[in-house]
Order: structure tokens, then sequence, then C-alpha cells
């Protein structure tokens, strides 16, 4: 049984301004509270013993009835006395018991006789209820470590804790893998002891190309802090880069040889197919009347296709030397009114918002809405629908300038394909002008979505850009 703690005689408990409950000696002793109960039980009795005891002695008694009947009430006093301490203390001395417990987070003792219609009884009955609380809580918390603890060794990355001395202190699966040995050898072990010094280091995020004991390539890497039992730690990710910069770079090697090949085998099917009727056609004794019409134009749609595969490649030159951007200011109105009457095909409805300007590159921003623009006219050309542009400001963690096209035509009948260089939809289209678009949004710090409209029938093409107030 845990004692109960108990007030020192030589101490008192005072609260000072930022250290409430300091004990500090007093220069005079203290009863404990059992003396206190115990002087008050005997106090309390002193009068009726008192008065008992007079009445017995100063009346015609024998001796040996007085000494009697003074053993027999003094005895009663104390018993009475006694077990009026008793009764105070023990309940005190439960709670406690109770208290120490939880504290060593022992959460399975119970008290007895907890009754709401008393005082005592609602002490502890709340007591045994916050023995309750704090056994779902600790149940809670370890399962939650738990979960955390399996998630953190599943998942794919290297995951490791340093200390204020930058020693390891946590490791998971991962990073076992990486560093070639168990955690056992690697807790405790400095950070370069480890080869995790140089990631301590600099900025984060960041990429680094450095080879490991488990293995080389290019790893991001994060860092967070934060603190435990007061003491601050370093918490160090390491992901992975290369499988997935692999994938990434598989995957954009498909499509884009997909897209050559349909673009190539476009182009050569017909000159190979004509190549073979003019050799045909020279092979014939006697020639025809009109082989030499034929022979002519045969060629000139070869000539014509070669132009349009030589114009296909340097389309693809283009898409892949796009220069770095020249920020300068860019009045917002002023762009977004004259790339719309630059179109002469049909006439685009302009609603002006509000007068920003940003920090862009003209030329390019021009080549980008130019394809915008010209891309909602072709769509609505198509079934005779208007084309409206405008822009607006959005409030958010950051100020953004969206700048919007809308068309009234058939609308999008798939999303999936619509960046990827030299696809194309149009007859005689480049399939570059929307991926262009895109790349030049991106390298602004913007975004560019293409959407069907909610509202109506058409495309809605957003354009979004950080702004700038202008004067």
């Amino acid at each position: 049984m845990v004692c109960p703690t108990v007030i020192e005689p030589n101490l008192q408990v005072e609260e000072r301004a930022g250290e409430p409950g300091r004990s500090r000696p007093s220069g005079r002793r203290r009863l404990s509270h059992e003396r206190r109960v115990l002087l008050l039980a005997v106090l309390a009795g002193l009068p009726g013993a008192a008065v008992a005891l007079i009445l017995l002695w100063t009346g015609d008694f024998t001796p040996k009835l007085q000494w009697t009947v003074t053993l027999l009430i003094v005895g009663g006093w104390w018993a009475f006395t006694a077990a009026l301490q008793q009764r105070v203390v023990f309940p005190l001395r439960t709670v406690s018991n109770m208290l120490a417990a939880l504290r060593e987070e022992d959460f399975s003792l119970r008290a007895r006789g907890a009754r709401p219609d008393d005082a005592l009884g609602e002490v502890l009955l709340e007591v045994n209820e916050l023995g309750r609380t704090l056994r779902a809580q600790r149940l809670s918390a370890l399962e939650a470590t738990a979960l955390l603890r399996k998630v953190v060794a599943e998942i794919d990355v290297a995951v490791f804790a340093f200390d204020a001395e930058q020693r390891l202190r946590l490791v998971n699966q991962r990073g076992e893998h990486l560093l070639a040995q168990p955690a056992e050898r690697l807790l405790g072990q400095p950070a370069t002891a480890v080869g995790l010094a140089e990631c301590l280091a600099g900025d984060a995020p960041r990429i680094l190309e450095s080879p490991f004991p488990g293995g080389a390539g290019r790893w991001e890497i994060r860092r967070r802090t934060f603190r435990e039992r007061g003491l601050q730690h370093q918490l160090l990710v390491l992901s992975d880069l290369t499988r997935t910069l692999r994938e990434e770079e598989r995957q954009a090697w498909r499509r884009l040889i997909q897209v050559l090949r349909h673009e190539i085998n476009n182009s050569l099917a017909p000159i190979d197919s004509l190549a073979g009727t003019l050799a045909e056609l020279l092979r014939r004794d006697p020639r025809a009347a009109d082989w030499e019409a034929d022979m002519g134009e045969g060629l000139s749609v070869i000539r014509e296709r070669s132009r349009a595969l030589n114009r296909f490649m340097t389309a693809y030159s283009q898409l892949t030397r796009l220069p770095e951007p020249r920020l300068g200011p860019v009045a917002v109105g002023h762009w977004v009114r004259r790339v719309a009457g630059l179109e002469t095909r049909q006439h685009v409805h302009v609603n002006p918002g509000p007068e920003l300007t940003i920090q862009a590159d003209g030329d390019q921003m021009d080549q980008l809405l130019i394809n915008l623009v010209r891309n909602a006219v072709d769509a609505a050309l198509e079934t005779g629908g208007e084309v409206r542009v405008g822009w607006d400001e959005v409030d958010g963690a950051v100020r953004w300038l969206e700048v919007w096209v809308e068309d009234e035509g058939p609308g999008l009948s798939s999303s999936e394909n619509l960046f990827v260089p030299f696809f194309t939809t149009k007859p005689g289209g480049a399939g570059i002008g929307l991926a262009l678009s895109r790349q030049i949004a991106e390298a602004h710090g913007g975004s560019l979505i293409l959407e069907n409209r909610r509202d109506g029938t058409g495309c809605r093409a957003r354009l979004r850009l950080l702004t700038a107030r202008g004067c």
C-alpha cells in the first residue's frame, strides 16, 4: 500500500508569483492533520467527561465505584476519539493511495462505499471516474502509439530522430536498410558516425545525390524539430526519388514515343504509298498518257507531307527549348484587351475586372493567351457560339490573378490527353499549344486548368498567376 502524503510539521505551503504550491521551511512547527483531528476530538469530549468526573468525585460514592466509573469514562472517551480520528483519516488515506496509484499509471484500484448521497461518497465517485477516464485515455494513447510505430515502420521513407547532441534516437526499418545496420547498433551513435551529418546541415527541403551503404540515388531531405520531455530533437526524413523519377521518365518517354510514332507514321505512310505508286508508273511500258500529271501530283503530296513532318519537328524543338521568363510589369487590362482584339475570325467579348499589374514575361503571356483564345474561337466556330474572356482577383492565403476564357463550343470529350505534347483532335493541329501554354504558366509560378462549363455548353480555361497591385 502506498502511504499518503503528509505535510511535514516544519513545512508550510505558500503560493508565490509563478511558483504555486512551493514548500519552504517554517519558523514554527505545525501539527499534522491526524493530530489536529485527534486534538479536536479530545476537546469535543472534554466538557462532558469533565462534568461527569466532577459529579462522580464530588458525590457520595465509594472509592471503588469512583475509580471504576472514571476508568470507563476515560476509556470510552479515548475509544470514541480514536474511532473519530480513524473515521476521518482513513478515507483520506484511501484517496491518497488511489491518487498515488493513478500517478504510477495503475488504473485498476477502485474505492468502495462511493455514494452520491454524501460529500465523501461524491469525492470517491469522482476519483473512481477519474481512474476510468485515465485508463481509457491511456489505452487510446497506447493504441495510437502502436499504430504510429507501425506506420513509421512500414512507410517507404527513411525516418530518423536526433537529439540536441545529434545522436540518433529513433530509426525505422527503411532507415536500417538505408544504413545497412540494425537499430541496435545505430541508436545512440552520432550523426557523423552513421553518415547523416550532411543531411542535418544546409537548407531543407532539398535534393541530395549521395551514396549510402544501403544504396545510392537521389534523395529528398526534409527536417522538422520537435520536443520530447522538454528537449529539442530533429526529425529527418529521406525520400528516395530515384524510382519515382525513373517511372515518370519511362511514362514520359512512352507517351512521347506514341505521339512521335503516330505523327511520323501519318506522314510516312502516304509517302511510302505514293512512292510505290510512282515507281509503278515509271515501270510501265508504254506509260500512260497522263503519267506526268500523276507524277507531279504525287511528288506534290510527298513534298507537302515532308514539310508537315518538318513543321512537326520544329514545333517539338520549340517546346523543348522554352526560355526562362524575363519578368517585367504587365498591365492585365491592356494585355487581355489587346490579345482579344488580335482575333479576326470572330468577335471576342471582354468582361473587365480590376485594373492590376503583374510581374511576368509579356511576350510569353501573349503567346499563352493567344493560344487559349484561338482554341476557344476554333471550338465556337463549330457551333456558332460566342467567346468571352475576362479576369478577376482571387483572395486566399495569397492573392491570385485568374484570367478565364470560355466558349460555347461542343466542350471537352476527354481531358486525359489535353496537355500531352503533339496530341491534337483538330485537323492540321500541331498539338503543342496547350502543352506550351501550361509550361509558360508553371514557369511563372501559376497554373492552367481546362474544364467543361457548368453553366452551359462549351469549355472554360482558367489561368492563375500571382498578383501585385499596380499604382
